[in-house]
């Protein structure tokens, strides 16, 4: 089995994002960047499925040369091989990236065979688009399921399970398909030290992208509204134990 998932190197999550003097970009001086959670359930699902099944996985970014961290990363966990697809940094439209990565796979695929699964997060952390793994799927020609929290492989097909508000949803893909994973799907391992050092060696492609600008266009990015909560301090030591008492029997806690 052949498995890739496609992953982005976004801020940490829980960062205080800031915006650059021009509203056109994330000023990123302080902020540590991560893999988008959705996609860190996808790079556990790949190598829980070549676990299950044998093959070999692959993990593919579309970003800053930075991001190789992020491709590393799924390589100390058991991905076999990576590929960036490197940028200048700027932020590309779905459109275009949707297209690059689609064109990266399909040349590829020319050269080592179809992937039977490609994974993507259900959605970035930062913009939330809900594009890119759609607009990949439907330029391979390929069926995709989102919001995935669940799959079984068996006998050329796929079993993908879906929550929804009327209960438990359960498709049936011929393979190759394409599948938006949820988080939750499974809890993501952490690398162990020979992973670390195995990812140090692991196959990092360079392909240079190739996608025009979709129809979408960046006008200004503007700070979200910071939320400040008050903290009322009850006492220290035996002192606030009275206070306690009284808040906890005004939450009905206590009687």
């Amino acid at each position: 089995m052949r498995v890739l998932v496609c992953v982005k190197r976004v801020p940490a999550p829980g960062a205080k994002i800031n915006i650059s003097a021009d509203g056109q970009s994330v000023d990123t001086a302080y902020l540590a960047f991560t893999t988008s959670p959705h996609e860190e359930c996808a790079v556990e699902e790949a190598v829980q499925l070549i676990e299950r099944h044998g093959g070999e996985a692959t993990v593919l970014t579309l970003g800053p040369g930075e991001a190789e961290e992020q491709v590393r990363y799924a390589a100390s966990l058991g991905v076999a091989k990576g590929v960036l697809l490197p940028t200048d940094g700027t932020d590309w439209d779905p459109q275009r990236t949707a297209a690059a990565i689609a064109s990266a796979i399909s040349s590829i695929e020319a050269t080592d065979g179809a992937f039977d699964i490609i994974l993507f997060g259900n959605e970035s952390a930062d913009s939330g688009g809900f594009q890119v793994g759609v607009r990949v799927a439907r330029s391979l020609g390929r069926p995709i399921v989102n919001g995935i929290k669940g799959i079984e492989v068996g006998d050329g097909m796929l079993r993908a399970r879906r929550e929804s508000d009327a209960g438990l949803e359960v498709y049936e893909l011929p393979m190759p398909v394409v599948l938006g994973v949820k988080e939750g799907i499974n809890l993501p391992r952490y690398p162990t030290l020979k992973g670390r050092l195995a990812s140090k060696k692991a196959p990092v492609d360079q392909v240079t992208p190739e996608g025009e600008p979709g129809g979408q266009h960046l006008v200004t990015l503007l700070p979200a509204t910071e939320q400040l909560s008050a903290t009322t301090i009850l006492g220290h030591g035996p002192d606030a134990a009275a206070a306690v008492v009284d808040v906890l029997v005004e939450l009905g806690v206590l009687k």
